[in-house]
């Protein structure tokens, strides 16, 4: 007896082509372009949630720098001595205070800068 699989065909074929809804032209049409439309991006969003978190890292860097530096010290000197002070928070606290409370930044700052 012979197996018909087009109900089963269509249902798969149909899955790729509603993950591929919003691409423009061809691709969210054809079940061959679709599908490798899919697969690229899905590779691409793997990549980019690396990346998302590099990039996040290094704008908190950044804000951290420019905070620090206005108070006449440098971004790895800081970090030096919250280091040796065994002081454990993470950039983005350090960002986030350097961007809304820069009283309390400032303090901050120079608490960890003061010598023993």
């Amino acid at each position: 007896m012979r197996v018909k699989t087009g109900p089963t065909t269509r249902r798969r074929r149909k899955r790729w082509l509603d993950k591929a809804e919003g691409t423009r032209g061809v691709n969210h049409k054809s079940y061959r372009n679709a599908k490798q439309t899919v697969i690229k991006s899905s590779q691409y969003a793997y990549r980019d949630r690396k990346n998302k978190k590099r990039d996040f890292r290094k704008l908190w860097i950044t804000r951290i720098n420019a905070g620090v530096r206005a108070e006449g010290y440098t971004y790895s000197q800081f970090i030096n001595q919250l280091n040796k002070k065994d002081i454990k928070i993470n950039r983005k606290m350090i960002s986030e205070l350097a961007v809304n409370n820069e009283k309390e930044f400032k303090a901050f700052v120079h608490d960890v800068m003061k010598q023993k």
